[in-house]
């Protein structure tokens, strides 16, 4: 499907308006998932030429998108990736866990950026980071496509060393599905339950009579409420 080509609009109109010169682009890839851990990643890169085919990276082909891992990781000035394990997710809630995680990015960088384009509607980040929310920024923007590239690359590349550690986890396909929901997956969680990994406050363990009662109870009806539209979504 042909697609626009991100651009650097919006990180030189924070130059323009915020006198900001550097400029993180942050995004997030695991939200959804069953199993694992919510990985952010933030990526300055200037105002470039990206490499060719940047894009989403979830438009990209797996094997696209491992190549153009390789070619940002030289290309960008610089970018740090952040994690927030399941145990935080289900202690914190997902808004939370996800501040954690882009904090952690963020901390990582070798410069403090001075402002911070936020893939999506909502800012999870906050104060004291200046942030601009950009709905499918991961399209329209050259550091926030970049940033999504490479966590969605890290991200897989970790579920699918996961699968492989260990016997135990190979019926759950880590490696086709990033611990997403997918009919494997779920026939693995009905017959053996979940494992270390995975998420315990999620809402997939309602339809798990045998393991029903691992569910974990969330913090907040807020924070439950907040999650519950992106648990369930096929993305990987």
């Amino acid at each position: 499907m042909p697609y626009e080509a991100p651009t650097h609009t919006v990180e030189r109109s924070l130059r323009a308006t915020t006198d900001a010169r550097i400029i993180a682009g942050v995004d997030e890839v695991g939200r959804g998932a069953w199993a694992g851990p919510v990985t952010v990643c933030a990526a300055v890169t200037g105002l470039r030429r990206p490499p060719a085919g940047l894009t989403d990276s979830k438009l990209i082909s797996p094997k696209r998108r491992t190549e153009l891992a390789g070619e940002l990781e030289s290309w960008v000035t610089s970018y740090a990736l952040g994690d927030s394990s399941p145990e935080e997710i289900d202690a914190l809630g997902m808004t939370a866990a996800l501040r954690l995680a882009a904090v952690r990015a963020l901390e990582a960088l070798p410069v403090r950026p001075d402002a911070v384009i936020l893939d999506g509607k909502h800012d999870y980040l906050g104060g004291p980071w200046k942030v601009r929310t950009v709905i499918k920024g991961d399209q329209s923007c050259v550091s926030v496509a970049a940033a999504s590239v490479l966590a969605k690359v890290r991200r897989d590349a970790m579920m699918a060393e996961l699968g492989a550690e260990s016997e135990q986890y190979a019926p759950f396909a880590f490696d086709a599905n990033a611990g997403y929901p997918s009919p494997v997956h779920r026939a693995a969680l009905e017959e053996r339950g979940p494992t270390a990994h995975h998420r315990l406050s999620w809402s997939y363990l309602d339809a798990l009579p045998r393991w029903r009662h691992l569910k974990k109870v969330r913090v907040s009806p807020e924070a439950a409420a907040m999650e519950s539209g992106g648990q369930l979504g096929f993305d990987f």
